[in-house]
């Protein structure tokens, strides 16, 4: 009998243990994200453009000093363009085009995390986007100076998906703060690595994009 519950304890205690390894919640945040077209030498790079995230953590300790992480998030992102192109001898005379290109993305991160303190740790891994979604929005003005009130508008969104392809990889560095109350903070930066858009060419359309959070998780000490 007390064979059976020196077992009993070790396989209640193992799974104590366990459970105080294993946390998880929610997590949502704000994402600034760009867009980069190569095209041999020539880069050009887009305006920022500000979103959120939204979604799931998962995190399970190694041991005091190493863990690892996966989530589940939604965002939306891309890059936007504004260009203004004036008449020198007459600034009243202008063509001006504001551009939105919005990826709604289901971002799957996978992290390393190395805990420098029991509240403070960095992050390395990749983060795996599906594009469930690609649309470009375009919005100009047109201003004839010498006709006095002569100016046109016109915007056009026209749906992209099959122009873009699905897969977006990124691989990112992080760093995260947790409170002893579950609260967490956490930042990371992910450098997009996959072409995203087809029939490109030689040219090559990347998405990277930061991402500033809060969460919380349930579950440890």
């Amino acid at each position: 009998m007390k064979k059976l519950l020196l077992v009993a304890a070790a396989i209640v205690t193992g799974a104590s243990m366990n459970a105080q390894e294993f946390k998880f919640g929610p997590k949502a945040g704000y994402s600034l994200s760009t867009l980069k077209f190569k095209d041999n030498k020539d880069v050009d790079n887009t305006d920022p453009m500000h979103s959120f995230f939204v979604g799931g953590v998962a995190e399970y300790k190694l041991n005091d000093n190493f863990g690892l992480q996966g989530e589940v998030l939604y965002s939306p992102l891309g890059g936007k363009i504004n260009e203004k192109v004036e008449d020198p001898d007459d600034m009243s005379t202008y063509i001006k085009v504001h551009n939105k290109t919005t990826f709604g993305t289901v971002l799957i991160p996978v992290s390393a995390k190395y805990f420098i303190s029991e509240n403070f740790s960095v992050s390395a891994g990749a983060s795996f986007g599906f594009i469930l979604s690609a649309k470009s929005k375009t919005v100009a003005d047109v201003s004839f100076g010498l006709v006095p009130g002569f100016e046109l508008s016109g915007s056009d969104e026209s749906d992209i998906k099959d122009h873009v392809n699905t897969l977006n990889i990124a691989p990112f560095l992080g760093a995260e703060y947790a409170f002893e109350n579950g609260l967490f903070i956490d930042a990371r930066y992910n450098y997009g690595v996959s072409n995203l858009a087809k029939d490109s060419g030689d040219g090559k359309l990347t998405n990277s994009f930061l991402q500033v959070g809060v969460g919380f998780k349930f579950g440890g000490n």
